[in-house]
């Protein structure tokens, strides 16, 4: 079938992207599902940091590529052998599939599964097979999904059904924003009721890692970020405290009004300033997480005694350490009781022809989640 997708065709183009235009809206040839995988027609997709990193080439990726990772959507066909999804079924998207079988999904660690990272690394689905083709040649996949597009063909382990009541829009941001932020809190670090938590970067993993918090029984929550919008955002969202990150006393200001650093510190801003920062406001004892994604050349410099003269912990998070099938259901039961206040991170609705815009507002963070909205 004939789709309309975002197609990238190299990295590196120099912003604004709303003049230079990386993300051209292509005719692109769709594949019908093979074995094991589904196609949906896109309901809604969501504009994330690590989208943007393949723009701007700090995560290099095969090109060219149809992008988007983020997406809500409605099974419009099914590939043999799936018998568990049939069409009109409600769906969200995940950005690793599964395959089950390898050490770490067998661990019960699907985030990390070795052939999903390998098939999202060559721009294949988890068959390794390319179901899109752009003027007779293969078009790659970004990260199994290539979702900024009217239709998409993905592994069917790329899935997760939800009910038909949860609005699309919303359902979207689970697929990545929820899941990496709210994951982070209650699956990598695993917070107590009554902990004391920051959280570094307010985009939207950040804010959903906030709410997760809260959700979650923290006792303080420490919100940081150089945008005195996100800042107030984040105070309208559970935040206890805020702190400017451009301050010189950024960190002293965190660890006084944490009485000597907070419990647990999370990093979502995809920068090693920010991530130092995080690690600078944890207490002895303490444990900093980080998600965000910097250049993959970027290094980080910590006083190594502190790990074990302070016994603390520095953990990465992936996905938020999430078992998608189980924890898509349960993080939107939360946001059914209003626990999960998900539709309260959407910062604007744009037509897949306004892409480039967008993401430059996402550039210059005068953005949390946009999302893309199809007919």
């Amino acid at each position: 079938m004939q789709i309309n997708a975002a197609v990238l065709d190299k990295m590196g183009a120099a912003p604004p992207y709303a003049t230079s235009k990386p993300l051209a809206i292509r005719s692109v040839d769709l594949a019908p599902p093979g074995p094991d995988e589904v196609t949906i027609k896109v309901a809604a997709a969501g504009l994330c940091h690590s989208d943007l990193s393949v723009i701007n080439g700090d995560r290099p990726r095969p090109m060219p590529m149809a992008l988007g990772h983020e997406a809500s959507g409605v099974v419009h066909e099914v590939g043999a052998g799936v018998g568990d999804l049939k069409r009109g079924d409600h769906v969200v998207v995940v950005f690793v599939p599964s395959c089950g079988h390898c050490a770490p999904c067998a661990e019960g660690r699907p985030a990390l599964c070795e052939p999903g990272a390998a098939a999202n690394a060559a721009g294949t689905l988890l068959s390794g097979a390319r179901r899109l083709n752009l003027e007779g040649a293969p078009l790659n996949h970004h990260m199994g999904c290539s979702v900024f597009a009217t239709y998409a063909t993905l592994s069917r382990r790329s899935l997760v059904r939800i009910d038909a009541d949860i609005p699309l829009v919303e359902a979207a941001l689970f697929g990545c924003a929820v899941l990496t932020g709210v994951g982070a809190v209650v699956n990598t670090a695993q917070v107590r009721a009554g902990a004391s938590v920051a959280v570094v970067g307010l985009g939207g993993v950040g804010l959903a890692a906030l709410i997760g918090a809260a959700a979650a029984g923290a006792r303080q929550i420490v919100a940081v970020d150089m945008s005195q919008a996100k800042l107030e955002q984040a105070k309208a969202l559970g935040a206890t405290h805020t702190v400017n990150a451009a301050g010189a006393d950024a960190k002293d200001q965190v660890r006084a009004l944490s009485n000597g650093g907070v419990e647990y510190a999370f990093e979502f801003a995809g920068a090693i300033r920010a991530l130092e920062l995080a690690y600078g406001v944890t207490r002895r004892g303490g444990m900093t997480v980080t998600a965000g994604l910097p250049p993959s050349s970027a290094t980080v410099s910590i006083n190594a005694v502190s790990l074990v003269a302070e016994e603390r912990t520095l953990k990465g998070s992936y996905i938020g350490s999430c078992v998608p099938s189980r924890d898509i259901p349960r993080f939107m039961a939360l946001y059914r009781q209003g626990r999960l206040p998900v539709d309260k991170l959407l910062s604007g609705r744009l037509p897949l022809d306004q892409i480039n815009h967008g993401f430059d507002l996402l550039r210059e963070g005068n953005a949390l989640r946009q999302v893309v909205v199809f007919g």
